[in-house]
């Protein structure tokens, strides 16, 4: 692709006009990346329902992963990725993206992301190391990766005249036959979109969608994710036909910020592949460190480990956190390497060079979605998911450190070189939203109270351990919330609320029952009922019996 910004780019649009858009919903790393690949061919129109800037991307530390150093291999990576996930890698999957990893990390450099630099370094890059990597493979910009990455794609796409991003709009359901009483293979047609600042609801038709909207992460009461994260991507998808898998795995990240002012900021794992310690508050220096003991690789152990180990030690001393101790580093190093921290920190009035760093696990990456081929594309015809909505198959039972940010480049570009090399779809009439609902007053305090009511039950029932009663008291609350919501959904006015807790419940539905399925523990999912993994395992694969229409 022709980066936008250079001569001869600015004069394509018209030769696209009378083709439908593609919508892409969800304007972090994942949605800018098909964005850009497509926009040379078609009209883009980029959904963000919130500012551009929100989105995990943009939150991201660590880096994103590329063999790049003579001294690794696509093998390694592809061991250690399948390692990590425990047993329910998809090998196929992992080998693909991996070997696309340097031209994903060369178009990245070509679009002008400012990576952390050593001339020493494969093509000039620093590379650094996270748990479960064998080596250092792990590209970066200082601590703010995904700042950066996010930013550059971002005044790219700003100043691509086929690109547009329509702030505030949140997408409400998929456009598909049912709607438009059409017949033949079942395929989606556009999008109904709610513009949030007019309160009024927008039909978009499209000649290819793609599901770009993020994870989850906000189903749970602790989370390292933004606001943004309710799973809308998914929910989507399931009431359109479309299966999901592995819904279980949640990760959560071992090591969130434990301060009163702020409990999702994220402190990076790279933190810890650099040699960061975790230990137990007030106990002796020689006696404080405690990952050793739960397991061999000590803090460069994968996020699971690593995350039940921080929890049982927890609840064995009755503690509300832990420690990560990266005093030993040197201030010069902390500030140079991990500004982002650094500086976060001392405003909360941590001074990270002299002081341990309170941290506790928080909800982090969903390892499952919607069920996906390596280009994206879902069960529906021009239906496309991609990054943490969809599910590849890479991150199995667990996923690896910065594997993510790899997969959204990778599949991104092979999702926008489907949609090209796709026939239009015929044109059909969408019909308009119906808009006649009232508004009700109540309906804000409802939804408050039962987001809340969500939250906490997720994470006291469904969280790092589990158990089979547990999940089916869970079960059992989430059918009732969703009846409430449903009825105020069907009756009452859409808002932005409404609409991420009716897909937050889908979410938190698609979490308990794939659960509840394995009987086993594996990776990111624990129990106490099934405490030993199968001898062969496979994937938690759920399919929707019917689609499900606003009026049911």
């Amino acid at each position: 692709m022709t980066s936008p910004g250079f001569p001869g780019l600015f004069c394509f649009q018209s030769m696209h006009s009378s083709r439908q858009p593609v919508v892409i919903i969800g304007a972090g790393l994942a949605g800018l990346t098909v964005a850009l690949h497509l926009a040379d061919h078609v009209p883009v129109i980029v959904l963000a329902k919130r500012k551009r800037s929100d989105s995990a991307t943009a939150w991201a530390q660590g880096g994103i992963v590329g063999v790049l150093d003579p001294s690794d291999s696509i093998n390694a990576h592809v061991d250690d990725t399948m390692a990590a996930g425990a047993g329910l890698v998809v090998e196929e999957t992992a080998r693909w993206i991996s070997e696309r990893s340097p031209d994903a990390i060369q178009w990245l450099i070509d679009l002008g992301v400012p990576f952390s630099r050593d001339d020493a370094g494969p093509q000039g890059l620093h590379l650094t190391r996270e748990g479960g990597h064998s080596v250092r493979r792990i590209a970066h910009a200082a601590d703010a990766t995904g700042k950066a990455i996010h930013e550059t794609l971002l005044e790219h796409c700003r100043r691509h005249p086929a690109i547009q991003i329509h702030e505030h709009w949140i997408a409400l359901d998929l456009v598909t036959n049912r709607h438009c009483r059409s017949s033949g293979p079942d395929r989606c047609h556009g999008v109904y979109v709610l513009d949030i600042d007019h309160q009024r609801v927008e039909t978009l038709a499209a000649s290819a969608v793609v599901l770009a909207c993020g994870g989850l992460g906000k189903v749970y009461r602790y989370t390292s994710n933004p606001d943004t994260a309710t799973g809308d991507g998914i929910a989507m998808a399931w009431r359109a036909g479309c299966r999901v898998g592995n819904m279980e795995f949640i990760q959560f990240h071992p090591t969130c910020l434990y301060h009163p002012q702020d409990r999702t900021f994220l402190i990076t794992e790279a933190l810890r592949g650099e040699g960061a310690q975790l230990k137990i508050p007030g106990l002796p220096t020689d006696q404080a460190r405690f990952m050793p003991a739960h397991d061999q690789r000590g803090e460069l152990a994968p996020r699971d480990v690593v995350a039940r180990a921080i929890d049982f030690e927890m609840k064995k001393r009755g503690i509300d956190f832990v420690h990560l101790d990266a005093t030993h580093l040197g201030e010069d190093f902390l500030k140079s390497h991990f500004p982002t921290v650094y500086q976060r920190c001392l405003a909360l009035g941590i001074d990270i060079a002299h002081q341990p760093i309170p941290v506790v696990p928080a909800a982090h990456y969903c390892c499952g979605g919607v069920v996906t081929d390596h280009a994206g594309q879902t069960d529906l015809s021009g239906l496309y998911a991609v990054g943490e909505t969809g599910y590849t198959g890479l991150h199995g039972a667990n996923r690896l450190a910065s594997n993510s940010l790899l997969e959204c480049v990778v599949v991104g570009h092979a999702a926008a070189a489907k949609i090209r090399q796709s026939p239009p779809p015929a044109v059909v009439q969408i019909p308009s939203w119906d808009e006649s609902q009232v508004e009700n007053a109540d309906e804000q305090v409802v939804i408050a109270h039962n987001w809340d009511e969500l939250r906490l039950l997720m994470w006291n029932y469904v969280g790092i351990v589990r158990t089979t009663r547990r999940l089916e008291r869970a079960l059992h609350r989430i059918e009732l919330l969703q009846s409430e919501v449903q009825e105020y959904y069907s009756n009452f006015r859409v808002s932005s609320d409404l609409l991420e807790l009716r897909n937050l419940l889908v979410c938190a539905e698609l979490i308990v029952r794939s659960a509840l399925d394995r009987r086993e523990s594996r990776g990111l999912h624990f129990s106490r009922d099934f405490p030993e993994p199968w001898p062969v395992s496979y994937p938690t694969i759920l399919s929707p019996l019917r689609a499900v229409t606003r009026s049911e």
